[in-house]
């Protein structure tokens, strides 16, 4: 990554950070302040000195827990393997698995590639191209073509970082023109949200996101709920660009190669993966273990966060493996913040699977000195790696590089595809979640309990949880005057918060009853909202012989996590998100998580002779508490303020403001929050001031 699009801050990942008006304040409704929007400045959610943070590390420790496992069956797996027959059924595995990672891919449609100019140079010319890698999507993409050769000769596809001028970042150019005078033809595209391909670069209005690298994630969150991975579009473009590539009769099919840094080392690794095409790979500044950047709270792009990867045993080293044994050099700087120990052993498995295969010299690590980034070292490390791949004869120190001016390289008359109307990856979203609408039936009932059991990925529930007893902290102007706090154990590691409010102080377990309890999920804090959410207290008015209790379920409230830097909560970049992505790549997700602890908690109520539990959430945590009501038969009254109108409202959207945290991977395939709503009539729903896609208020 250029010097210029380093983090201002390593908590959020190596990624520029945007504004993103998906932060919700904890003491108000979901909608964010316009002074926080007009400014572009991330909201945070205010966090008081005297703010109960008894567990702030408990979600970090329980996702490097259910890492690690993930990485010792993989690496069981490997070490099983004791002859050659054996490596190649791994590879074939590992490619399957990689494949229900991305797949299935779209229809390979016409490219439609045309010529936008010509730029001459001494010993090659470049090349402006649009190509359509879907209808109507554009890609913008220079073609670097060597003067004076005799074709056909080698081509190589180049993946840009996180840049914000894409192909036309320094780094980029420099490898494109090294290769051109090495004798190869080089196609390097802009990625979606950088260079010429920006998706918001036409909203306006105060709050949108800001436009880059960070339109990952803003478009990339919203594609979870169609079932769709941002990866997988990032690696289509990469595949289609190939497609393009190796069209040209000035390119020998058989002698193509991939490389790339940062995100485009990331790019360079999938693609590696699911496309046989390559003779040879270069990724950059990216590989290491899953487990080392979980460790290290290293938060990364939704595309480099591949869903249900952990849960099928993959890791980085897995996508080159798909490769073997054809030629791969893994290149790495000795001061990146991606883990240099990760890299190693990355390599070391890559290097024992190449050994059972007979290619022990067709794998390569280079590490050169020097911070993250496609430096000249590596750049060289790359030119005679792949030379060697291709039989290319000689090989020489790069020559000192000419970088041109963005507007040279650009394809379209003023620089963005915009202008010529591309599609954005947000009107496919709103196209195929309206499509899913039309096809999808309504279920309700025992159909509905178990999507909702199955798309959540609920564990089974058996026995009453256990629990701990804290000790009572001063008077927090609770409801009541007294409080005790448990901490339910609703699986290994993982505590929900819960406060019983009483007249009476109570030090000991909690007694038997009542019959009736008033459950109130939070949406960020407990603590906080037993303090000012006047709901509650309306609702001890109305249900005086209800006991109150008030559940903070895993990452919010008392186990907020403190990770990923400071205050780094709601940072679209942020623990929050941080967590939630893992959850996808662990196949069980955060918000299957949260709904798991309501149940459990609501599985305690019972214990204690709890006959009928109204449940009650707000912002975030209506989410879980609808979703647990629909499951649980405990629930008898439901109460929602601030709840989301509709998942299908989001994707529809091009503005949001709802986390990846409280999105359901493929919900929209099954059903809809309208279908829970409708079926928890039964259970005299309430909704208070519903929010919609970007947090504005709703009727009912």
């Amino acid at each position: 990554m250029p010097q210029t699009c380093r983090p201002p801050k390593r908590g959020a990942g190596f990624v520029l950070r945007i504004a993103w008006s998906a932060a919700c304040v904890a003491a108000a409704p979901l909608l964010v302040g316009q002074a926080a929007r007009a400014a572009q400045v991330p909201p945070k959610v205010a966090v008081a000195e005297d703010s109960l943070a008894r567990f702030p590390r408990m979600v970090q420790e329980y996702y490097a827990a259910r890492v690690a496992a993930a990485q010792q069956d993989g690496l069981r797996a490997q070490a099983a393997l004791g002859t050659r027959a054996d490596a190649e059924a791994y590879v074939r595995g590992v490619r399957e698995k990689i494949a229900r990672c991305f797949g299935p891919w779209p229809e390979r449609t016409p490219l439609r590639p045309r010529v936008t100019g010509i730029v001459q140079r001494d010993a090659y010319h470049i090349e402006k191209v649009i190509f359509e890698s879907r209808p109507g999507f554009l890609v913008t993409a220079n073609l670097y073509v060597p003067k004076g050769r005799q074709f056909p000769l080698p081509g190589v596809v180049g993946s840009c970082g996180h840049s914000a001028n894409g192909k036309a970042a320094a780094p980029y150019q420099s490898f494109s023109q090294g290769l051109a005078r090495l004798g190869y033809v080089v196609l390097i595209f802009d990625p979606i949200g950088q260079g010429e391909r920006l998706q918001y670069g036409h909203l306006k209005e105060p709050g949108r996101p800001r436009i880059g690298v960070g339109e990952h994630l803003y478009a990339g969150n919203q594609q979870i709920l169609i079932g769709e991975f941002f990866g997988a579009w990032r690696a289509w473009d990469g595949i289609r660009a190939l497609d393009y590539l190796v069209s040209r009769t000035e390119v020998d099919p058989r002698r193509v190669g991939i490389t790339g840094n940062s995100g485009g080392g990331t790019m360079t690794t999938w693609l590696a993966g699911v496309e046989p095409r390559w003779a040879m790979a270069a990724p950059g500044c990216f590989v290491t273990t899953f487990l080392r950047n979980l460790e290290n709270e290293l938060p990364a792009d939704i595309e480099q966060c591949p869903p249900r990867a952990l849960a099928l045993g993959l890791d980085h080293a897995d996508f080159l493996a798909a490769m073997a044994p054809k030629p791969v050099i893994i290149l790495a700087q000795e001061q990146d913040y991606f883990d240099g120990r990760g890299t190693q052993e990355a390599y070391a498995r890559l290097s024992r699977l190449y050994g059972l295969l007979g290619a022990a010299e067709r794998v390569r690590l280079a590490v050169s000195p020097g911070p993250h980034g496609y430096s000249r070292p590596a750049r060289e490390a790359m030119y005679e790696w792949f030379n060697r791949a291709a039989g290319v004869s000689g090989t020489s120190p790069e020559p000192d590089i000419v970088v041109e001016r963005d507007e040279v390289l650009q394809c379209t008359p003023s620089g963005q595809v915009a202008e010529l109307g591309s599609r954005t990856v947000f009107s496919f979203t709103q196209e195929k979640s309206r499509a899913l609408g039309r096809q999808r039936t309504a279920p309700a009932g025992e159909e509905l309990k178990q999507a909702v059991a199955t798309l959540l990925r609920l564990p089974q529930r058996q026995g009453t949880p256990e629990y701990r007893i804290l000790r009572p902290t001063r008077s927090r102007n609770y409801p009541k005057p007294h409080a005790t706090t448990y901490a339910v154990q609703t699986e290994p590691g993982i505590f929900a918060l819960v406060y019983r409010l009483g007249d009476e102080p109570l030090l000991s377990r909690p007694p038997r009853g009542p019959r009736r309890a008033l459950l109130y999920v939070a949406h960020h804090s407990s603590d906080a909202e037993l303090r000012e959410e006047p709901l509650l207290a309306e609702l001890l008015k109305a249900e005086p012989q209800s006991t109150l209790f008030a559940c903070d379920v895993r990452g919010i409230g008392e186990s907020r996590p403190n990770t990923c830097g400071t205050n780094m909560f709601l940072d679209p970049y942020g623990s929050d998100y941080f967590y939630a992505v893992h959850g996808l790549m662990l196949d069980y997700p955060y918000l299957g998580q949260k709904t798991h602890d309501v149940l459990r908690v609501l599985d305690w109520l019972t214990s204690l002779g709890c006959e009928e539990v109204h449940v009650v959430g707000k912002g975030w945590g209506a989410l879980p508490a609808a979703l647990a009501a629909i499951v649980s038969p405990a629930v008898t009254q439901v109460t929602l303020k601030n709840a989301l109108t509709s998942y299908a409202d989001v994707a529809e959207s091009e503005t949001y403001a709802w986390p990846l945290s409280c999105l359901a991977p493929g919900v929209l395939r099954q059903f809809d929050l309208p279908d829970c709503y409708g079926a928890l009539g039964a259970r005299r729903l309430r909704l208070i001031a519903p929010r919609g896609a970007a947090g504005e208020p709703v009727s009912p």
